[in-house]
């Protein structure tokens, strides 16, 4: 309520948590009211964090009409009220997630999933350090024709590629100024932005930090943030993995080293090479990324960017300062010694990719599992098996993993790959350019 205090203007407060897709889901509530969610929370049925792409309930869900389409307790989640910069009037977002009546987390609850990953890792006397890099594009789309937007500054569209191009960003420096006032006022911990390797596309990395679930937290917001703020600028942001054919798409890419008891990190033993415990946590991740390609892949149009030569990973393999690969160690000092993993999309739920990255460590490092030898050169040209090449083979191989079994509640599973199954039939009825509509601004 302190903030709230702080800020008189608000009048108007949202309350949302993250369905399977990522997507908020919540109410609006007047803010003389706030006191009543703080103690008691609210309640949505469990079934709305499992709706399709469209916001449909799932046919044949044992949530819905089989249970009686019972509620959920939902209770703010730590990060507590912050602003919604992309709104005209003034309004405060509290975070939330769900819960049993009893208490008892939900296990279809995304964020659920992350934390008890986490607490695993705590079980262990091991945190893990989690810093994520989001790539987007700005977009006009207020044609026929989806095209770089006009400069606010200049009026004028750049319509090449512009790789770490200071011009690119100096383009739209207004949309970033206010972008990075935003995520301020919002604790998200923004650093470097540059332009990438597509018209209209950038790349902003968010700091690492030694909480997971804050790391996913961010991640989520940031997505609703530069969406939001887009459109106060007279564009689309979009985290679509691959809104042009021409282009590369986008991805979100996650580091992430663990800490010990000491706060010292496994993965340093003073080599350039680092650990055994580095190489058993990069064993896990390749053991278990077949049957997590569903959740760095979680929609249609996200199967157009794994493609080879693209700048996304296609094959299942690991290297040393190498972006090619699924995953990539970079060059650092040996404290900063940590894995990259490159696989997942733009359009993803962050809690589900945190946690099945941070998951699949856990199972290497818990079986001391060993990796192929690191590849060298083009992962292209290597010969390595492949990540599931369509949905359809992503959704099947997600439903049967032993690794995602080890990871996720039988709950989650079940509800994602009816999900997706449920999503895969709809689609097939979609033109390109009703995907595009239906993508651009949703994921």
């Amino acid at each position: 309520m302190d903030w709230l205090r702080e800020h008189p203007e608000v009048k108007t407060i949202r309350v949302a948590a993250a369905d399977l897709n990522g997507m908020a889901r919540g109410k609006r509530i007047p803010a003389r009211f706030a006191d009543k969610l703080l103690t008691e929370g609210t309640k949505f049925p469990y079934s709305v964090l499992n709706m399709d792409i469209w916001g449909e309930d799932i046919e044949d869900s044992p949530l819905v009409f089989k249970a009686g389409d019972p509620d959920g307790l939902l209770l703010p989640t730590e990060r507590g009220f912050m602003p919604m910069p992309w709104l005209e009037a003034p309004t405060g977002l509290l975070p939330l997630w769900m819960f049993h009546p009893d208490g008892r987390p939900y296990d279809g609850d995304p964020r659920q999933a992350l934390a008890r990953v986490v607490e695993r890792y705590a079980a262990a006397g091991l945190t893990p350090v989690v810093a994520t890099e989001l790539e987007f594009f700005l977009i006009d789309d207020s044609g026929g024709q989806l095209r770089v937007p006009p400069s606010p500054r200049s009026g004028k569209r750049r319509t090449g590629a512009e790789t770490l191009s200071l011009r690119a960003l100096d383009a739209f420096d207004r949309f970033f100024t206010a972008l990075y006032d935003a995520c301020e006022a919002m604790d998200i911990p923004a650093d470097t932005a540059i332009s990438e390797a597509a018209p209209g596309q950038f790349e902003i990395n968010l700091m690492h930090q030694a909480d997971p679930l804050k790391a996913a937290d961010d991640a989520w917001l940031f997505k609703q943030l530069v969406k939001g703020l887009a459109r106060r600028y007279g564009f689309a942001g979009s985290f679509m993995a691959k809104p042009y054919d021409e282009w590369n798409g986008s991805g979100m890419h996650m580091h992430f080293s663990v800490l010990d008891q000491n706060g010292d990190n496994i993965f340093d033993n003073g080599s350039e090479e680092g650990s055994d415990r580095l190489r058993h946590a990069v064993a896990g991740c390749l053991a278990a990324m077949p049957g997590s390609t569903l959740l760095f892949a979680p929609h249609e149009n996200s199967y157009d960017r794994l493609v080879p030569n693209a700048h996304a990973p296609t094959g299942i393999g690991w290297a040393y300062e190498n972006r090619t690969s699924a995953i990539r160690i970079p060059s650092s000092g040996p404290k900063a010694r940590r894995i990259e993993h490159r696989v997942a999309g733009g359009d993803v739920n962050p809690y589900l990719t945190v946690a099945a990255i941070l998951g699949a460590a856990l199972n290497g490092l818990e079986d001391r599992a060993e990796p192929p030898t690191a590849i060298r050169g083009n992962a292209y040209e290597q010969g390595l098996d492949q990540l599931p090449a369509t949905w359809g083979e992503a959704i099947d191989t997600f439903a049967e993993c032993p690794q995602i079994k080890r990871i996720f509640p039988a709950h989650l599973i079940e509800n994602f790959v009816m999900t997706k199954r449920q999503e895969l039939r709809y689609m097939a009825e979609l033109s390109d350019d009703e995907t595009v509509e239906l993508y651009l601004d949703t994921v």
